[in-house]
C-alpha cells in the first residue's frame, strides 16, 4: 500500500498500471483456488449424502419398517454403519447385541433383530432423559420385548476397590456404572457408539478392558468414529491389550474398525 500511495504521488502511471495487473492477477488465482475448494467440497459432499441415501434404502429394504423411522446421521449413526451392523445381525444372527450409547441406531437394529427372529439388544445410556426418550421410542416401534434401554450414568473407571488398591486418580476416567453390564455375558456383537467423546480424552477405551472379556468367541465388535484419532488409539490399545483380535478398517462416513478374534 505505501508503494501505491509513493506511485501515486509521483504519478508514475506505467508502474501503477503494473502494480495493478499483478494485484488483480492474484487475486484471481486467489478466487480460483478458493472456487476450486469449494467445488471440492461439495462435489465429496455430495458424494457422501448420495452414499449414505443408498445405504438407507438398503437399511429399509432389508428391515421393510411399518412405520415412520427416526432419523440417521449427525449424533446419530450413520447409515452406512448400521447397514454393517445390520449385515452380521442378518449372517451371524446374535443371541446378544450390546450397543454402548442409545437411540436412532437401537430403533434400526432392534427391527433388523425383529426380522431374523431372533436376538435381543442391550443399549447403555448415560444419560437419564435421553434414556428414557430412547425407551418411548423403542416401545413407540413395538420393540420393547426386544430392546432394553438401560440407564448407566457415568462412574469413575476403573473403580476404586477399597483404600489400598485405589486407583490413580489421574488415571481414572469416567464410564458406564459397571451394575449396568454386570449381567452381559456371551456378547455376540458389540457396537461402542458411546460415551460422547467430550467426557474423557478417550471416551470409549473401557469397552475393551470391561467388554470384550464379555464376548463371546464369535463375536463381532464395531467401534464407530474412527476418524477421530481418539478412537484410532482406542482401537490401537484393545489390540495391545487383546492381542487375540485382529482388525479391519472400513471406510464409513465417521470411520468404522471392526474387530474379531482370530
Amino acid at each position: 500500500m505505501n508503494r501505491m500511495l509513493r506511485l501515486v504521488r509521483d504519478n508514475d502511471v506505467p508502474s501503477l498500471h503494473a502494480d495493478a495487473r499483478k494485484l488483480g492477477a492474484r487475486l484471481v488465482e486467489e478466487q480460483r483456488g478458493r472456487f476450486d475448494r469449494l467445488t471440492a467440497h461439495v462435489t465429496d459432499q455430495g458424494r457422501r449424502d448420495y452414499q449414505q441415501q443408498v445405504a438407507e434404502r438398503e437399511l429399509r429394504d432389508f428391515v421393510d419398517p411399518d412405520r415412520f423411522m427416526p432419523a440417521l446421521r449427525g449424533w446419530a449413526a450413520s447409515p452406512d454403519v448400521l447397514c454393517l451392523l445390520v449385515e452380521k445381525i442378518r449372517e451371524r444372527r446374535p443371541g446378544l447385541v450390546v450397543e454402548c450409547g442409545s437411540g436412532a441406531s437401537s430403533v434400526w437394529l432392534g427391527h433388523a433383530l425383529r426380522r431374523v427372529g431372533e436376538g435381543r439388544l442391550v443399549a447403555l445410556e448415560h444419560d437419564e432423559r435421553y434414556a428414557e426418550l430412547s425407551r418411548d421410542l423403542v416401545a413407540a416401534h413395538g420393540l420393547a420385548d426386544l430392546v432394553e434401554v438401560r440407564y448407566a450414568p457415568l462412574r469413575p473407571w476403573p473403580p476404586a476397590r477399597d483404600d489400598a488398591q485405589a486407583a490413580d486418580e489421574r488415571e481414572r476416567q469416567p464410564w458406564y456404572d459397571l451394575d449396568a453390564i454386570a449381567d452381559l455375558t456371551g456378547i455376540d456383537l458389540l457396537f461402542v457408539d458411546g460415551p460422547p467423546g467430550g467426557t474423557a480424552p478417550l471416551a470409549r477405551y473401557p469397552a475393551g478392558p470391561v467388554l470384550l472379556p464379555r464376548c463371546s468367541p464369535r463375536a463381532v465388535v464395531l467401534l464407530d468414529d474412527t476418524i477421530r484419532k481418539a478412537e484410532q488409539e482406542t482401537s490401537d490399545r484393545w489390540l495391545a491389550d487383546h492381542p487375540e483380535f485382529e482388525r479391519v478398517t472400513v471406510a464409513t462416513e465417521k470411520g468404522t474398525h471392526i474387530l474379531t478374534r482370530k
